[in-house]
């Protein structure tokens, strides 16, 4: 409901557009969405458990893949169960408190999953190219170091940012073209003078995207000119397999990311930015557990394990 004050109406609350076009198939996109939110939510946390119970698994890159697993049901648990109940229900609204909240944990999180994918690309970076540096340099100091740098770097940024459009006047209309509270729509809806909050954001979103982008690209390049080297035919195969899989993923996620922020004004293409953000919030999490972890035999072995321990204690 909106709230007086003066001679301006303050809005309280907001209404999530969704997705208009196919409400009417709303029960059908809920199970879909439903499907698809559990099992990502259940992949992830199998990578988590399993990366803790054994301790083969005890390593930089899966200690970096459970952080990012973490981060990744963070994200998605935070926007999918209200859009499940949009497409079940038809229940759009969302407090001014909430909206906010979810703007807040979608953003630092999401900002924080990408400054450990630059992370991530460094340690596969000295993994493959410096093997025999690589313990002394991916210890355990450093890894939680790289991981705090992380959230450490991405919370000051975000909190600021949310601070600044929180604290603009919205007055109507109430209307978010998303399925989720996101900065830009958040501006977009604002009566007051919005540009300096427009510019910051863009600033901000694209120094986070293209710094981590740029990592991501140079470590990789080494990687590919490392795996050139290679003698054996069937081990640049095998390399250019997995390397191959994992920049299929990051670029559905650099793109569609690419797409909705790095630009300075976001109106012209809010309606665009629905499809896109539906790739970082249902497609991508689903595909990274099996990209990234779920589909090497190393973790095979391990879950095979842990699930015949958890039979042997049901059965004592």
């Amino acid at each position: 409901m909106p709230m007086e004050m003066g001679n301006v109406t303050t809005v309280q609350e907001f209404i999530l557009e969704g997705f208009p076009a196919i409400q009417h198939l709303g029960k059908v996109f809920f199970l879909v969405h439903l499907l698809a939110y559990l099992a990502s939510i259940v992949s992830n946390a199998i990578i988590v458990t399993i990366t803790c119970a054994d301790s083969r698994l005890h390593t930089p890159m899966y200690f970096f893949l459970s952080i990012f697993s973490f981060l990744e049901s963070g994200i998605i648990s935070a926007v999918i169960p209200k859009l499940l109940v949009i497409f079940l229900l038809g229940r759009k609204i969302i407090s001014l408190p909430a909206c906010f909240i979810q703007a807040f944990v979608t953003v630092f999180l999401g900002s924080a999953v990408f400054f450990l994918i630059a992370v991530m690309s460094l340690d596969r970076y000295v993994a493959i190219c410096k093997p025999l540096h690589y313990p002394t340099i991916m210890n355990l100091k450093t890894c939680f170091l790289l991981v705090t740098a992380c959230f450490a770097l991405a919370f000051p940024l975000i909190t600021g940012l949310v601070i600044k459009v929180s604290q603009l006047s919205f007055c109507g209309p109430h209307v978010i073209p998303h399925f989720f509270c996101d900065v830009g729509p958040l501006i977009h809806l604002s009566c007051s003078d919005s540009r300096s909050v427009d510019m910051l954001a863009f600033v901000l979103t694209s120094f986070i995207l293209l710094t981590s982008l740029l990592i991501t690209l140079t470590a990789y390049s080494n990687i590919v000119v490392t795996i050139l080297r290679l003698p054996s035919a069937r081990e640049k195969q095998k390399a250019f397999s997995t390397c191959s899989s994992h920049l299929i993923v990051l670029s559905l996620m650099y793109g569609s990311c690419v797409f909705i922020y790095v630009k300075p004004k976001q109106t012209n293409r809010l309606d665009s930015n629905r499809e896109a953000a539906l790739v970082n919030t249902v497609v991508t999490p689903l595909l990274n557990p099996v990209i990234y972890t779920l589909r090497n035999k190393l973790v095979h072995q391990a879950l095979r394990e842990t699930m015949c321990r958890m039979k042997i204690l049901r059965i004592k």
